[in-house]
């Protein structure tokens, strides 16, 4: 979501809220909205109108109510729109440390999709009054960020139980393998560019392969291997669009040591060449 005038600012590093219209949405088509990435993690809530989302390098159109959820480091574009004549979308910024512990169970239910529609009005408007709560708080002259982040985790959960409501599987994990999962994502996220494979994970956290695996695969269906190549061929994505290195030193930087090599891995995860891939998602980023 790009920046538009709001008239609650941030109040503390860690957190900013503000709310898009019509006259905002009007003021985002008009002006430049190129895909981008941020440093913190954002929520967004849809009472009114439509988005188109390009995020994970595919575009999708969501109607309101959605929440939308986009993790620290994703590319992504938002383009806010009217529905006659309407739009009120709250998009929430917050450090991954603003609610310790939260990052998993939102990785968790976000992995390889960031947009979910809320079947239940009623619950939504509950989710609405709590995104309320958090601006008018953000409003006050000196602001409590523990009434903020004690607001925000009380949103968190509502959103978290109605995924529940519609997921094919049970998410919810003893809080072990909450810890266990988000210290994975976080060595994975500093190692993710060395040639290290499921064996060096599992020691960083004193488990062995097999158990290692069986929690990935617990949480999102995925091997160690499957989440570490996927974590390499989004970087590999971000670099052949927004640099101009060679297919060759892009491989070299996340731990391919031949073109080929790096070339059908990328074709298989992607479908597409990575010369190919970066001419078409230029044209459609210009």
């Amino acid at each position: 979501m790009v920046s538009v005038p709001a008239e609650n600012t941030m109040a503390d590093p860690f957190f900013k809220i503000f709310r898009v219209t019509a006259e905002d949405a009007l003021k985002i088509e008009e002006s430049p909205n190129d895909p981008h990435i941020h440093d913190f993690e954002e929520l967004l809530i849809g009472a009114e109108g439509r988005i188109e989302h390009f995020i994970d390098y595919r575009s999708l159109e969501f109607h309101a109510p959605f929440v939308s959820f986009i993790t620290r480091g994703k590319v992504h574009r938002i383009k806010p729109m009217s529905v006659e004549g309407k739009c009120d979308i709250w998009a929430i910024g917050f450090a991954s440390d603003f609610i310790p512990g939260t990052t998993f169970q939102l990785y968790s239910y976000y992995h390889e999709h960031a947009d979910i529609m809320i079947r239940d009005r009623e619950c939504f408007d509950r989710m609405l009054k709590l995104t309320w709560l958090i601006d008018g708080e953000m409003k006050n002259r000196d602001p409590s960020m523990a009434v903020v982040r004690d607001l925000l985790k009380a949103l968190l959960t509502m959103i978290e139980a109605e995924s529940d409501k519609y997921g094919s599987e049970e998410k919810k994990y003893p809080k072990v393998h909450n810890t266990a999962f988000k210290n994975f994502l976080k060595i994975l996220e500093e190692n993710f560019r060395r040639p290290e494979g499921v064996s060096f994970y599992a020691e960083k956290l004193f488990m062995s392969s097999r158990n290692l695996n069986l929690l990935c695969q617990n949480i999102l269906n995925q091997s160690v291997s499957e989440l570490i190549e996927t974590r390499r061929m989004t970087e590999a994505k971000n670099l052949l669009i927004y640099t101009d290195k060679s297919v060759s030193e892009i491989g070299f930087e996340l731990g391919y040591n031949e073109k080929s090599y790096f070339t059908n891995v990328f074709k298989k995860a992607a479908g597409t060449t990575p010369t190919a891939f970066r001419d078409e998602m230029r044209k459609i980023i210009s």
